[in-house]
This record gives structure tokens, sequence and C-alpha cells, in this order.
């Protein structure tokens, strides 16, 4: 794209979908000067009436710049209305309208053609600063670049750099040794060890890594693991470390056993009465629906923690929609909730004769008692108490829709977040804006939240081909 000058005012102009993407946009560009031209205001004006998402969203553009301007005069709205920040010095918005406004040649007449014209007009007569076309517009983006128009992405609102990945949760050191020796070595801090509550705690003193976080695990192996730790406490100079539960072969959740490092660490903070937020990502055949289930299941049959299980996921094709579907919510759910059916399945399964109880009437009508198949369309407005809430699919929510459901969390109530961000079937999500990303990336540093990664676990050898040849 064009090189930006490096000039001390910046204007930013705002195309229609950088507002509609994110209605905080105004307050993102720190002290410089942001620019709205007419043509996003008669946009915005389109998009305001109905009840879908994005003419909700389009009024609440409309409501900021309505606040923004309804306290200044008309010699502030000529030389810029003051954009207040919380901390640094405020910026400026201006609104962009010409009277006689000439379209480019050879360009048509189109609302994308009449922002670039007014980006290039706005460019001419500010040859003081440097003047930047901000769009999620691929095409727009290109044919400014044609027309030697600074441009850019709005990249504000992404949880991460990297988009190929999320945070793994889980940092190791393969020379911690059995009881952890090793890894003190090489972060050169001091160690104390206590025995609190029935557990043993890690006191560090010292230099602490930076990346560490709250609720990730630190183990000194993906697989065998003999040292494995959650992170409890964190600052620049201190940590607390508390060892897990060994899930592997003495324990089990709901006859559930962890065969490596990763899973042990989910299962511990599924069965974490501390941690109410939890978040799983890894690709398919890991675990996660399976571990979860059996995690609810043993918190909800067994120790009657919680009174039930909610689960729920985002009804999106993957291909084409089947159509309109008959029934009661939880009949029109069913087709999308294969693979709880066949998490069910396995869980019940007989290991002599392979036959599942799952399905007998009896114990169909039990679980059911306990259990209920939510659509996420009609959980707004909800209070879940006693409840284990399991939001599957998460990666097909928008970070709004993912809002909308944990904050249904009332007085003891757990949320598990499963997904893959490798496997977005919603339109105009990525792994990078996608509500699975934005709540590992706005809780990371909670206290009563954990995040991991699954990896390596025994998938099928066409499974793992499969996901290597495409």
């Amino acid at each position: 794209m064009v090189r930006i000058d490096k000039k001390a005012t910046r204007l930013y102009v705002l195309d229609t979908n950088v507002l509609i993407h994110d209605p905080a946009a105004l307050y993102q560009f720190d002290e410089h000067e942001v620019v709205i031209p007419m043509t996003v205001l008669e946009e915005l004006d389109k998009h305001k009436n109905g009840i879908r998402e994005i003419a909700q969203t389009a009024r609440q553009v409309s409501r900021t710049l309505s606040d923004l301007t309804a306290s200044v005069d008309i010699d502030q709205i000529r030389d810029g209305i003051p954009i207040p920040r919380i901390a640094g010095p405020e910026g400026r918005l201006r609104l962009l309208c010409y009277n006689d406004l000439k379209p480019l040649d050879p360009l048509e007449e189109s609302p994308d053609n009449r922002i670039l014209a007014e980006t290039c007009r706005l460019r001419d007569e500010r040859p003081d600063a440097s003047v930047i076309l901000v769009t999620k517009d691929i095409n727009l983006r290109v044919k400014a670049a044609a027309l030697e128009v600074p441009v850019e992405d709005y990249l504000t609102d992404r949880a991460f750099d990297d988009s190929d990945a999320m945070i793994e949760g889980a940092r190791i050191y393969p020379d911690a040794g059995h009881d952890g020796s090793g890894l003190w070595d090489s972060l050169a801090v001091d160690v104390k060890v206590e025995r609190q509550d029935h557990k043993v705690v890690y006191r560090l003193a010292g230099d602490i890594p930076r990346e560490w976080h709250l609720g990730m695990l630190v183990s000194d192996s993906d697989d065998g693991a003999s040292f494995e730790a959650i992170l409890r406490e964190v600052g620049p100079k201190h940590a607390h470390l508390e060892l897990l539960t060994n899930y592997r072969h003495g324990g089990s959740v709901w006859g559930v056993h962890a065969h490596d490092s990763r899973q042990n660490f989910t299962l511990n903070l599924l069965m974490d009465e501390d941690i109410d937020l939890v978040t799983i990502a890894g690709s398919a055949g890991t675990g996660k629906t399976f571990m979860t289930l059996a995690a609810a299941f043993q918190q909800t049959l067994d120790s009657k923690r919680f009174e039930r299980i909610v689960f729920t996921r985002a009804p999106i094709s993957m291909s084409e929609d089947i159509g309109f579907l008959p029934g009661t919510e939880e009949e029109k759910m069913s087709p999308w909730m294969g693979a709880f059916h066949d998490n069910m399945d396995n869980l019940l399964r007989d290991e002599h004769d392979g036959s599942s109880t799952w399905n007998q009437d009896a114990t169909r009508q039990l679980l059911g008692s306990r259990v209920q198949i939510r659509a996420p369309g009609f959980m707004r407005g909800r209070t879940l108490n006693d409840t284990f809430l399991i939001i599957d699919e998460a990666q097909n929510f928008t970070p709004k829709q993912l809002k909308s459901l944990i904050t249904r969390a009332g007085r003891n109530t757990k949320i598990v977040c499963l997904g893959n961000v490798g496997q977005i079937d919603t339109p105009y999500l990525t792994a990078n804006t996608c509500g699975m990303a934005a709540v590992v990336q706005h809780f990371r540093d909670w206290p009563h939240a954990g995040h991991v990664t699954l990896k390596s676990v025994e998938r099928s050898r066409l499974a793992l081909a499969g996901e290597e040849l495409l």
C-alpha cells in the first residue's frame, strides 16, 4: 500500500464499515483527528432502520455522534469537536462536507468512490498533515492505493497479532525436573514450598517472566510431565504456583483420565471451584467436549455442586442451510447437537461389551432432567444460577454475542467456552475478531478464568492426514 508520511498531524478518514464494525472506533485514534465524511453519515442513516444487528450498531454510532456534537457551538464544529479520552491528550472529530465535490474521473458515482473523492480533496487541502483512509473494504483499499491515497485496515479490535494461533495458556520447561528445581535454576528465583489447605504451593521471589499470566499452566513436559502447576498470583517480582491434581491414572473425572499435561490441566480447570470461566481451544478430536461433559456430570450428578447443565452452540451451518425445523426448541436444536450426542455415547459406553446406556430411555430421562439444550438466540434476559453452562463452537459467535451469553451468569455458575478458530463458519469473522479470541484476550489476567489450547491426543490417522493435506 501507499507509504504514509510521518507528519506531526494525522487525519484518519473513517469508512462506514469501520464504524459498523466497531461503534467505539472514534475513540481509538489517540490524539489524532478523526474525519467523518458526509457520505458516511448518509450511509449510517440508511442502515438505522430495522431490528438487525447492523441497524442497532448504526443507531449506536448516531447516538455517539449526537452526544459529541450536542454541547459544542458552530465554531467548535468548524475547528474540530473534542473527543474526550480517559488518559492522554484528547483527539478531534471533524465532519467533512463539500458542496461542490467533483467525482473522480473515470470512476462512476457510488458511495465508495465519493468517499475516495472526499479523501483526495482533503489530502490536497491539508498538505501539512497525513490524510489516511481507514476501511475494512478490501476493494476500496486497492482503489485507494491505485489513486496513491494512504489507506489502512482497521486493526484496533484484533485480540491477537498472530492470526494463525491463540495464546496457549501454558508454558513448558523441559528442564524443570521432578520437583521443579531445574526450572528455578533457569529462572534464577528463590522458591519457598508450603502446604496450604491440602495443596502444595510454590512461592517464587525474583524476576518473573513477562509472558506469565494468571491461570496458566507451568509444566516440565507436554507428555508425561512430573511437575504441573497453575499460576495463582503473579507480579514483576513474585509468583505463586499451585500443584495440580493428577487425573492420569489414580484419579479421574467421571471415569475420564488425562492423556497428557494439557488435558490434565483442562480437567483441573474444569473441576476448580475458584475458576468461573474456562476457555478451551484445540483442533477437532482433542477432547474438548468430552472432558467438559465429564466434568459437568461429575459436579452435577455426583458432587451436586450445580443443579443443571445448559448446553448451547451457534446454529451456523458449514454449508447450505437445511431449512425450517419443526418441533420444540430442543428438537430444533437437535441437528446442531451431534457433538453432544456423540460424546454422551462415548461417556456412557461399557468398556467390556462396547454397548452404551445412552440409548436406554431410563438413562436419557435421568440426564434429561439435568441437561438443557438451548438456542443462544433465546438466552438474552435470563439469569443462570447453579448452572454449568457449556458454549460449544464459540468461535462462531461475535464478541458482542458471546458477551451476551457470558453475562447470563448468576450465583454459583461456571461457564466453559469451547472452540477452534481454525473452524469458523460465520461470514465476516476471522481468528482475530471472533468472540472466542476476544474472551481469551480480555479475561487473560482475571484470577477466576483459565485458558488452555489442547494439542496432541490419540487421533485417527485419517484425521491427522486430512489436516496435513488440507
